[in-house]
């Protein structure tokens, strides 16, 4: 992330309600939002969408470090998102961020997870890709218990957009009628396979590959 342009709140508010009014949407995933005012009109589309189902994606820190959110936006976010969200996917970072705990194994993710839960999220799909050793664990919390997704760690520097194409792929699941489990499941069988295929582009955090094995 070399730069952020903010677009104004009636752009956004424009694109969407284009999209909504219509085609209309069987589920609506957030990512990027930056400001509190970006905040309070995503809220108010989810709102205006009619229950439809959310996953929002609390991104807040790019690969790179960069932050992308602006501090109070965060406070924003816990107030008026969350308790309009079908499931919040955050990142061990965006965890911390979240809870004001520290979290330094998959048992302190989730705690916290539990603990992000009460914020009024429906679900709470608690990614551990930033904790340390050769397992990977996330979370799934909801007011009817926790369920692991478990996997070996796929070493590689091709890790942009991982969290952005998991939410999405998660969103779609939702969208077709999957019951929750199913669609983290599927979403995280999607982003393993694209780090799997990434072809290795750049000096930084490269993309995902979702083209065909030869």
């Amino acid at each position: 992330v070399h730069g952020v342009y903010p677009l104004p709140i009636d752009v956004i508010e424009a694109q969407a309600k284009a999209v909504l009014d219509d085609i209309g949407a069987d589920a609506l995933k957030t990512g990027m939002l930056g400001s509190v005012e970006v905040v309070e009109a995503v809220a108010g589309l989810i709102d205006y969408a009619d229950n439809v189902p959310a996953v929002v994606d609390p991104v807040m820190i790019a690969k790179g470090g960069a932050a992308l959110i602006e501090e109070d936006a965060v406070w924003a976010m816990m107030q008026r998102l969350l308790p309009l969200a079908s499931v919040i996917t955050p990142n061990v970072p965006e965890l911390v961020a979240l809870t004001e705990t520290e979290v330094e194994d998959a048992a302190d993710m989730l705690l916290a997870a539990q603990e992000l839960l009460n914020a009024g999220p429906r679900a709470v799909l608690a990614k551990g890709g930033h904790l340390e050793g050769d397992q990977l664990t996330d979370w799934l919390v909801t007011q009817q218990g926790h369920l692991a997704f478990t996997d070996a760690k796929i070493e590689t520097t091709s890790s942009h957009g991982t969290g952005c194409t998991l939410s999405a792929a998660l969103a779609c699941g939702l969208g077709q009628g999957l019951a929750l489990p199913e669609a983290v499941k599927r979403a995280r069988a999607f982003v393993r396979q694209g780090l799997e295929r990434a072809p290795g582009l750049g000096q930084g955090h490269g993309p995902l590959g979702f083209y065909p094995l030869p």
